[in-house]
């Protein structure tokens, strides 16, 4: 299910309509995800009594609508001496029956379930239907031995797992392979129920499975939006029953369309569940400016997007053809912002300060600031969410500008290195990526323009335009070097002398790192945007921005 943190009582409503719908598919036991009441992560709200008992006041009455079914529910739970725990509440015969605690409590990355929460101390098993089930929440699979180990051992032949684990490429078929690799350690089967859905920077990819006790995957839910997923299991015989089962969702395949359908769903759930109903973002005829505009299309619809095209001075006249032809392609509307006589006015204001000195960055980074303005001012008018445009390898070495391109509601491919850009542009271009996408929202069908854009945006070579001739790699290594070396930098956290030792060029590296290391500032001060690499900069990568250390 896709939940929204902090709407109780939208939450509750899905899991009461789940529930019916389980039990008209005639199943014993219904799982829903990790704190499916409440959202994923609720942070701080965690902190709060009277959000906490409203939680347990909407799982009490939730608990009636469990006759005939046993449900687990993934709540806060607020123990009256102990402190507060993520907790599976088991609902049966129109009651909470049971409670089960989570044991292992992530606290890396984009977790900080230690601020939150106080450890269970053992598994715990229930009966359903003379079988005994093992419950765990999220982490406490990921981890070898207890609880699933004591829950074999006390008798277990299925242990669920209810989760919300965050999105990054690749993560569900990772997921997928270790779990499976408990079920044959403990010769049970595995039923593991993923969240899905967008919240602020995280995606969830849901891609909820059925394991057998050999580690086969007998059924798959498909990835980024909801399914109610219906299996038998014959726990005492063999692992399927006789009746025909539902066919295995085969995984998104290449990366860049898992990607895709990320980002679209990641956007999508920003964008509705904080209530906007337009999107706009600047559009100059360059690669990353491009896939944003078909994400918002794809996801959004055409009639919910507007483009504003900025020309100044140095813009080429091929770049604002791609531009027009792109957003006419789009079909979506075009505000024609010329920058050239509010630079000139800058530039009045400014000659007495800078009539002495020569031309040099601070002049090309008027034009992002006067352009990041004129979007806020759309914004500011009608409403909208500007989204940004600038890509991982970007903010990485802070090839950006404050209060510039950075400014904006929503940084849709802040996670998305250089190079995937590339990729995903070429892969929006083929015909695959033309069939309309699971991801996309059931209110916003459409079908997908061919092959949107034009083939000289993606060969052109990268370029902001903010003076004659520029090229990115005038002052940047070229992208797939830089792509190298920030993967193993900020990813792996490689030093210095690995990465050297990866055969990567030393003076591009320690370029690199100065350029990584002083632009900290600048990300502290960008909007959210989408995870969708092993480690995102924001929650899964926090430095400090007065920071001596070389190493």
């Amino acid at each position: 299910m896709n939940a929204t943190v902090g709407d109780i009582a939208a939450n509750a409503e899905r899991i009461r309509t789940g529930v019916h719908a389980a039990r008209d598919a005639k199943a014993d036991l219904v799982l829903f995800p990790e704190l499916a009441l409440t959202g994923y992560p609720p942070e701080d709200l965690l902190l709060r009594e009277h959000f906490l008992a409203d939680a347990r006041t909407a799982l009490e009455e939730l608990a009636g609508e469990a006759q005939g079914i046993v449900a687990v529910v993934g709540f806060p739970e607020r123990a009256e001496v102990a402190g507060v725990y993520n907790a599976a509440a088991v609902l049966a015969e129109g009651a909470v029956r049971s409670i089960y605690r989570k044991v292992h409590l992530p606290n890396y990355g984009v977790f900080d379930e230690e601020r939150y929460f106080e450890a269970g101390q053992a598994g715990a098993v229930i009966d359903v239907g003379g079988c005994r089930v093992g419950l765990t929440v999220c982490e406490d699979l990921w981890i070898k031995g207890p609880p699933a180990s004591e829950e074999a051992e006390a008798g277990a032949k299925l242990i669920v797992n209810i989760s919300a684990s965050p999105y990054y490429a690749g993560k569900g078929l990772e997921r997928e392979r270790l779990f499976a690799q408990c079920a044959r350690e403990h010769n049970v089967c595995v039923a593991f129920c993923g969240l899905v859905g967008g919240q602020d920077e995280l995606v969830f990819d849901g891609h909820s499975f059925i394991l057998g006790r050999d580690g086969e995957t007998l059924a798959r839910a498909t990835q980024f939006e909801e399914e109610l997923l219906v299996y038998d299991l014959d726990l005492e015989g063999s692992e399927a029953a006789a009746e025909p089962q539902r066919p295995l969702h085969t995984p998104i395949a290449p990366v860049e369309a898992e990607v895709y359908g990320a980002l679209c769903l990641g956007l999508g759930d920003y964008v509705r569940k904080n209530g906007f109903g337009h999107v706009v973002l600047g559009l100059s005829g360059g690669i990353d400016s491009a896939l944003v505009a078909c994400l918002a299309v794809d996801t959004l619809g055409a009639e919910r997007v507007s483009t504003a095209i900025m020309p100044s001075r140095y813009s080429s006249a091929a770049t604002q053809d791609d531009a027009h032809a792109l957003a006419t392609g789009l079909a979506v509307r075009i505000h024609e912002l010329p920058i050239e006589a509010v630079m000139d006015a800058y530039a009045n204001a400014l000659q007495s300060e800078f009539s002495e000195h020569p031309l040099d960055i601070t002049e090309e980074n008027l034009q992002a600031r006067i352009r990041g303005n004129l979007l806020m001012a759309l914004s500011n008018k009608f409403g909208w969410l500007v989204l940004t445009t600038g890509n991982k390898s970007e903010m990485s070495v802070g090839y950006t500008t404050l209060y510039g391109d950075l400014a904006g509601g929503f940084a849709v491919i802040k996670d998305v290195p250089k190079t995937l850009v590339y990729g995903l542009c070429e892969w929006r271009n083929s015909p695959a990526g033309t069939a309309p996408a699971q991801t996309t929202p059931a209110d916003s069908a459409h079908t997908r323009l061919s092959a949107p854009i034009p083939a000289s945006i993606l060969a052109r070579a990268p370029s902001a335009e903010l003076r004659h001739d520029q090229r990115d790699e005038d002052s940047l290594p070229p992208y797939e070097l830089l792509d190298r070396i920030l993967q193993g930098y900020i990813e792996l956290d490689y030093s210095r002398e690995q990465l050297v030792a990866e055969g990567l060029p030393e003076h591009e590296v320690d370029h690199t790192i100065r350029l990584v290391d002083l632009a900290e500032y600048k990300r502290r001060q960008a909007p959210p945007g989408i995870k969708v690499t092993a480690r995102a900069f924001g929650r899964d990568r926090r430095m400090p921005i007065t920071n001596l250390y070389r190493g």
